[in-house]
């Protein structure tokens, strides 16, 4: 049986799976070549296969995704329509995101930018901050999309005393932190009443540009935004304007529409604007997190037991 796995796993990741599997033959594509080389006459591919890479192969089994998002396999109508079973690593990366969406939301309430700043000018003004510094504890924290990470920013966002809404597609009844998880239906609602909003959801076509200019303009005024997720589930030119009247307070975006974000784009230069190049989740555990899952997914393909993290390819997640 033979699997390829991409370039972003690590040689000494593909000379573990050699040790723990001896029966099977691994290769690693360092290369789009590689790939479509390799992946001719193999069982299994671990990694984001691309639509020329998918078509080349003829007896593939399962693909297992890397990371969590999937919106790019399953744009490809072949993967979609097969019976080549999908996999992602949902879980590792939670954690790290949410610490992540709590840097940016102390960064804005605590105006830590203009305090770095102001230290690398050795100016000292204690007054230029007085009544400025937000505090959480009582806030409105409004999560769109309560799985994984969601759940991780609401445990946050509890700790810090702040009371917490979630908008689901399909609600469950809420966790000790969540004080209520509505439906979509009710997604206005939770805008107009949270004071910082996050988007946990991932990009499918039910979400894409689900936060269009119509519903940011229903946001709380004042209101700070945080997308974590996925780029294309907000509207970032009517963002731009929310932000441009102060209608907006803030927003921090690790991830955006196109990335590399433009060099063009208006947000790079706004000071009400944290952005970070979709790198919130990378962390040493998360690699780790990932990498076990699927050893422990090869460990039940072998065994012909359930898959941990099947993805359901028609809804994109």
């Amino acid at each position: 049986m033979k699997v390829v796995l991409s370039a972003k796993a690590t040689e000494q990741f593909v000379s573990e799976l050699r040790t723990t599997f001896p029966d099977l033959t691994f290769h690693r594509a360092a290369t789009s070549e590689e790939e479509i080389e390799f992946i001719r006459d193999a069982d299994i591919f671990c990694g984001d296969p691309s639509r020329e890479v998918f078509l080349a192969a003829q007896k593939l089994l399962w693909i297992q995704c890397p990371g969590t998002g999937v919106d790019k396999i399953v744009s490809i109508p072949e993967i979609r329509d097969s019976d080549v079973i999908l996999t992602n690593a949902r879980g590792p990366h939670a954690n790290p995101m949410a610490d992540h969406v709590f840097g940016m939301i102390l960064t804005f309430s605590h105006c830590l930018r203009e305090q770095w700043e102001d230290q690398k000018a050795h100016h000292w003004d204690t007054a230029k901050y007085d009544e400025r510094v937000l505090e959480l504890d009582g806030s409105t924290l409004g999560i769109l999309a309560l799985g994984g990470i969601g759940r991780a920013v609401a445990r946050r966002g509890y700790g810090f005393g702040m009371e917490v809404y979630a908008v689901d597609a399909h609600p469950t009844p809420a966790p000790p932190e969540v004080k209520d998880v509505w439906g979509l239906d009710r997604l206005d609602e939770l805008l107009q009443k949270s004071d910082w909003f996050v988007i946990t959801a991932p990009f499918t076509p039910e979400t894409q540009g689900l936060i269009d200019r119509r519903r940011l303009e229903q946001i709380k005024p004042g209101a700070y935004v945080i997308a974590i997720s996925r780029g294309g589930i907000l509207d970032e030119e009517a963002l731009i304007e929310g932000l441009r009247s102060e209608r907006i307070a803030g927003a921090g975006l690790d991830v955006t529409a196109v990335e590399p974000l433009p060099d063009d784009s208006p947000l790079w230069d706004m000071e009400n604007v944290i952005i970070s190049p979709h790198a919130s989740a990378l962390t040493a555990e998360m690699w780790e997190g990932r990498r076990q899952i699927f050893k422990e997914n090869l460990r039940r393909f072998l065994a012909d037991e359930p898959f941990l993290y099947v993805c359901d390819k028609q809804a994109g997640f």
